[in-house]
């Protein structure tokens, strides 16, 4: 539990006293896409100094978010618990509601392979995902392979390499590859077209057609 207290007895005081701490919800962010090592956590929070992290770290197993356990190959990871798993539906709608703010980013922003991914969690609507799509993204230095089907989205990490908690990536050749920056959210937002994308050179398409970019299109969707 954070030192910080409101004193108020209120579920929504403890919810913000346990999360909402600097970087709590980010490490959260992390740990939804799987187990993360210390030294993982830190790779993906850059800006993180070391003792916040491990600040925040204490704080969460405390308040019985995460927890510490060892896995064979990994060592000492982290991971949430039951209680903290609860937290995705929640972050997911964060994630939904900031897009909406979001902006440009500014010179210094990354991305970064967990982010995306919660990204594209964030815009799945898997009402349309009865169309299948099997496709490969590249922004920066990071590239996902992900898989739509049966209402489910399964995304893997292809670059940077995947820590070895990661599961292993899919056989065979994606449908639709492209590679994008961060004005990929005007295809999100709906703001152009995946036509528009293309010809304005957000999205440079390496393996599929148009026509894949237009179920990307559908799968993943945030209205602004």
């Amino acid at each position: 539990m954070a030192a910080r207290s409101y004193g108020q007895y209120c579920g929504i005081t403890t919810a913000v006293e346990l999360v909402t701490e600097r970087w709590a919800l980010l490490i959260i962010r992390d740990l939804l896409v799987g187990p993360r090592r210390y030294t993982d956590l830190k790779q993906g929070l850059p800006k993180i100094p070391t003792n916040i992290l491990a600040a925040r770290l204490k704080e969460l197993q405390e308040g019985g978010v995460i927890r510490r356990i060892a896995l064979a190959r990994c060592g000492l990871v982290y991971e949430l618990t039951g209680y903290g798993r609860d937290l995705e539906p929640i972050v997911l709608a964060l994630g939904r509601w900031g897009f909406r703010s979001m902006g440009e980013p500014k010179d210094d922003d990354i991305v970064t392979a967990d982010s995306l991914t919660m990204a594209l969690r964030t815009a799945f609507r898997p009402e349309f995902a009865s169309m299948s799509l099997d496709f490969q993204i590249q922004v920066g230095a990071v590239e996902l392979r992900a898989q739509v089907g049966d209402g489910e989205l399964k995304v893997f990490q292809i670059a940077p390499p995947t820590p070895p908690v990661g599961g292993s990536l899919p056989s065979g050749e994606p449908e639709l590859q492209f590679v994008t920056g961060p004005g990929i959210r005007h295809l999100i937002a709906g703001t152009l077209t995946p036509a528009q994308s293309v010809e304005q050179d957000v999205v440079t398409i390496l393996k599929g057609n148009s026509r894949l970019l237009e179920r990307f299109a559908e799968l993943f969707r945030i209205d602004t």
